[in-house]
């Protein structure tokens, strides 16, 4: 926390640097030093405008550079919390006067709603320095702080044993808060399920600052935020998961088809058949992507432009086992042993991001991403049924029209566990029934020019228009950890109707939207917390809180 001299001097800054709103922010910043000098000393707490380190900080975790522009809200200040008291006083000021709270944990929110509000005045709680891991080998159990990353809650689980790991995603720069939150799938999901699943207790900070575990919040709050989002209704601080057992040695490939030849077409079209019925230790998914090709050799040569499927696999247990496996699964793959590589089960993730051969598992710990970041625009698609070979040039079609390789539509298998859980456990709906779920993604350079990247979002947007006859239906299914505006928003002012909220809401949730909601109307009946894309309470209960 800053001293108290330099508190005071927070106190004082113009109304006009603040925002132009209606609530007296110098109050709201006399309300936090009130709070935050009686717990700490240290200087690194409050980061405001002023302060030469404010947009070091608001940068640090910002992973989609589409929301790192002038044009985008900046908030009027960042806190950094190094305890519970911290989250619990900004949350109570916050409400007192009428500011709203933005919290990061990665800063990977696909549209930015971590760090962006369009809502009105606002704080980013950014849990960066809440991250630590305590991992209970002989309960396979461990305690993550929800500003930890996927890759730290890896490696500290790997520092204690080679043979427990967690079902949560492949990169390792997304913070567990939004991640757990969402639902989190990645390469175990076939196994274990879904991040969420394997969420058994948390600590949340409620609206009124208080304090809950899953004792206390009661089981329809802990239900909420395992899969629906846990920004609707608080923040958490950490959070209590199961582990799983993984193998001494696993086993990876990235085999790339170039599917001008008509056998690796077929390919394509016969794994979506084939995928989602694979024994549960194995995951095969696949990336639809244009690439650049050179024929010929010496002066002779040219480059071409050419239609790939790269196909990424984990194996739970070692190359002679997957050889078999795979010749009498899926022979027509022709898997080959130089294709395949082992390792230990969190080395897959150095594999899985590009690190260099020989990279040492302490490289998750790294919160920085390995590759450049560039704005981006993400989508996502369930399908029940497969798609036909005519579907699949058409969306080649789509991918020739953006710049070689900057496009991509991942096909993702189900089956197996995710087949085992109702789709009313938690939040997150998407269970049996789907053989694959879809992610479109997009990225290109930045030049400034807004008609660039509206041209760019276009491209997307169409993409996805087509795919339209050949997904999940009433309603077109959505997974909320790809967070994506287009499907709707809640109001800039005045309440939102369910029915408005409902049109995005049970994409995202199906059913389990109406629950959502009535958790919501329960514990934040006046909408406190609150974003564009939150789970809105009954109508009549905001009209008491005057919005």
């Amino acid at each position: 926390m800053k001293s108290t001299a330099t508190l005071l001097f927070l106190c004082s800054f113009s109304l006009a640097v603040l925002a132009d709103h209606q609530t007296d922010h110098e109050d709201y910043l006399q309300c936090l030093s009130h709070h935050f000098s009686n717990t700490t000393s240290n200087p690194e707490l409050i980061y405001t405008p002023n302060d030469m380190s404010y947009f070091s900080v608001l940068n640090s975790s910002i992973k989609n550079p589409r929301f790192f522009t002038s044009l985008n809200p900046k908030p009027i200040l960042i806190v950094t919390p190094l305890e519970a008291s911290h989250v619990q006083a900004t949350i109570i000021c916050s409400k007192k006067h009428d500011i709203q709270i933005r919290t990061r944990s990665g800063g990977h929110d696909f549209e930015g709603l971590s760090y962006v509000s369009e809502l009105g005045p606002f704080v980013i709680i950014d849990l960066i320095k809440l991250s630590s891991i305590t991992v209970n080998v002989d309960e396979k159990t461990a305690w993550v702080q929800a500003g930890a990353t996927i890759g730290e809650v890896y490696y500290r689980i790997y520092e204690k044993s080679e043979n427990l790991g967690f079902p949560a995603g492949f990169c390792p720069t997304v913070g567990v808060g939004g991640h757990f939150s969402g639902g989190g799938y990645g390469p175990l999901m076939r196994k274990y399920g879904i991040a969420a699943d394997n969420v058994i207790d948390a600590y949340l900070v409620n609206v009124d600052g208080r304090i809950l575990d899953r004792e206390s919040m009661g089981e329809d709050l802990f239900w909420a935020i395992r899969g629906g989002g846990a920004a609707s209704f608080g923040v958490v601080l950490a959070w209590k998961i199961r582990l799983v057992p993984v193998p001494s040695t696993v086993t990876v490939f990235n085999v790339r088809k170039n599917l001008e030849q008509e056998e690796n077409k077929k390919l394509v079209l016969r794994w979506q058949y084939a995928a989602e019925k694979f024994p549960e230790d194995l995951l095969i998914f696949v990336r639809l992507i244009t690439a650049n090709s050179t024929e010929g050799a010496g002066n002779n040569s040219n480059e071409r432009v050419e239609p790939q499927a790269w196909f990424f696999s984990l194996y739970l247990g070692g190359v002679d086992k997957l050889l078999d496996l795979m010749q009498n699964i899926f022979p027509e793959f022709g898997l080959k042993r130089e294709d395949c590589t082992e390792m230990k089960w969190v080395e897959s993730f150095l594999f899985f991001n590009g690190f260099p051969n020989g990279s040492s598992p302490e490289a998750l710990l790294n919160r920085t991403s390995q590759s450049q970041l560039l704005p981006f625009k993400s989508k996502s698609d369930y399908v029940k049924v497969p798609i036909s070979e005519k579907v699949l040039d058409g969306i080649f079609e789509k991918l020739y029209e953006e710049e070689v390789g900057r496009a991509w539509i991942q096909w993702y298998p189900y089956g197996a566990k995710m087949n085992e859980i109702p789709e009313s456990e938690i939040p997150f709906p998407h269970r049996a029934g789907n053989i694959y779920s879809v992610i479109y993604f997009l990225e290109w350079e930045e030049d400034g020019d807004i008609a660039t990247t509206e041209g760019h979002l276009n491209w997307i947007r169409r993409a996805y228009n087509y795919m339209t006859p050949y997904v999940t239906k009433n309603p077109r299914a959505s997974y909320v950890n790809y967070r994506d505006l287009d499907l709707g928003r809640n109001n800039f002012k005045g309440p939102t109707s369910y029915a408005q909220a409902s049109i995005w809401g049970t994409k995202y949730f199906k059913k389990n939207f109406n629950r959502l909601v009535r958790v919501k109307t329960k514990v934040d009946p006046t909408n406190f917390f609150r974003n564009e894309q939150s789970i809105p309470p009954l109508p009549t209960q905001q009209k008491k809180r005057g919005d």
